[in-house]
């Protein structure tokens, strides 16, 4: 039927039933979709627009005997525009119902992308629940780099690592590093279990259904690439260290007493840590100890990092400076993981410089000349590109990343005096606490606190594509 056809009498019920199917009043647009994706420079469909998140609830139910995962996701977010729809990044779990503020939703899969229609349109900066639920089997991601991420089942359990977007395999969300939110992590797990996630243990329980429930709490902002989970028959061991931060850590049986005692000293760490940088950004500290040989790399998830098998004292201090950078001053996107990469690095050479080690400066001197007596990684490409632009996804954690990223701040040292360039260091970790920061808005911030001209160091160390001379 053509509208044109319409008679006069018909045309006020037309005009009613399009503000219906199109979410419009007169002309006023009430809700349109959110983008599927933020365009990333390194992964453009991570993330999604239109809204933000304030708190994840995730209730998990996980049995390592035939490796299902139940889980509910309520999501707590605010619209950023009006929305007739948004998307969530979600792999390979079977979505078995969504409801948007206790009313059900419509919903479809592509690819990693699920897209929610509410029954109403939201309205800009309305606060709104999601619920998902959903099961099955997750299977973890292949990263650009070749390395495996998301939830990986073990011999006897499973853990969750997310860099960059491995956390889509086990809770729907917008993963983008750029939105950061709140969690409460909920797991049931059989009795003889252990299951450690991110925060403070608020509580655990065991049932008469021969299942244990642990709640945990992060009341911080939290990039869910650094959200974790961890089931296993691990040894737990708490405490605090002098200033009060709680220690909550999951030892495989084994590895406690492998690597030289190297997590014996976190209290040490974290002392020595917010001595240089600002108190320490967290509520807890602690670790999740691997079984050796079941995961490649270690992980800085949020206030407890991943370690595959009993640690380095040297992986200890990479990891926990993670904490104040790269958790708390966390990336605005993909392209930014020097500021993780570079500074957790340079904070091993001053760790060491501080405790009897070669000086950040003979580290520094050691890469230039590929001395391996001093650092053992100085035979590596370090200046293959530029750490603030990496050619792609699969370099972003590369050598020049980490150890160039380490040079640029030397560099910065060099110029501006150690007085100037530790003020710099820790007034960064404090004045971005718990927020997100890019390249750009670090290299305007030295400045700014040096009061000195970088543009040196930039073009030649930071962004210059020859090797420094």
């Amino acid at each position: 039927m053509e509208l044109r056809a319409l008679s006069r009498l018909a045309a006020p019920a037309v005009a009613a039933l399009l503000a219906l199917t199109t979410g419009c009043t007169g002309d006023t647009v009430q809700g349109r979709p959110g983008a599927s994706g933020l365009r990333d420079p390194y992964f453009p469909r991570a993330g999604n627009g239109g809204y933000q998140v304030d708190h994840y609830a995730l209730d998990l139910d996980y049995d390592p005997a035939d490796g299902q995962l139940r889980g509910t996701a309520v999501i707590t977010a605010r619209a950023e525009q009006g929305l007739s729809s948004f998307n969530l990044d979600f792999s390979g779990l079977k979505v078995e119902g969504v409801t948007v503020q206790s009313e059900g939703a419509r919903y479809n899969r592509t690819g990693n992308e699920l897209t929610v229609r509410p029954a109403e349109d939201l309205e800009k900066g309305e606060v709104f629940r999601t619920e998902v639920v959903y099961s099955g089997k997750p299977k973890p991601l292949a990263d650009p780099d070749g390395s495996e991420e998301g939830w990986i089942t073990l011999r006897d359990g499973a853990v969750a690592v997310g860099e960059p977007l491995g956390s889509m395999t086990w809770f729907p969300g917008n993963h983008h590093p750029s939105d950061k939110a709140t969690y409460d992590i909920t797991l049931t797990v059989p009795h003889g279990y252990e299951a450690v996630s991110n925060g403070e243990l608020r509580s655990r329980v065991e049932g008469t259904d021969g299942r244990t429930v642990f709640a945990w709490h992060s009341p911080e902002p939290m990039a869910s690439y650094l959200a974790t989970a961890a089931v296993g028959r691990y040894k737990v061991t708490t405490g605090r260290t002098p200033s009060g931060v709680g220690l909550y850590s999951a030892v495989a049986p084994g590895e406690d007493v492998a690597g030289g005692g190297a997590l014996a000293r976190m209290p040490e760490i974290v002392e020595w840590g917010s001595g240089r940088f600002g108190p320490y950004p967290f509520a807890s500290a602690g670790a999740i100890v691997l079984p050796a040989g079941t995961l490649g790399y270690a992980l800085e998830t949020q206030g407890r990092p991943v370690y595959p098998g009993a640690p380095s004292e040297e992986l200890v201090v990479h990891e926990l400076a993670h904490q104040w950078f790269g958790d708390s001053v966390s990336p605005k996107s993909w392209k930014d993981m020097w500021l993780n990469e570079g500074f957790a690095t340079y904070v091993e050479w001053l760790w060491a410089e501080d405790h009897g080690g070669p000086t950040a400066q003979e580290h520094f001197d050691a890469f230039r000349t590929g001395d391996t007596d001093v650092d053992e990684e100085a035979d590596g490409d370090w200046a293959a590109f530029p750490p603030a632009d990496p050619p792609g996804p699969k370099d972003i954690s590369a050598h020049p990343v980490y150890y160039r990223g380490a040079m640029v701040l030397h560099r910065i040292r060099q110029e501006v005096g150690d007085e100037k360039f530790f003020a710099l260091v820790r007034g960064w970790a404090e004045d971005h606490r718990h927020e997100n920061a890019s390249t750009a808005d670090f290299t305007a911030y030295a400045e700014e606190k040096t009061g000195r001209d970088l543009k040196k160091v930039w073009d030649v160390w930071l962004y210059g594509k020859a090797r420094p001379a």
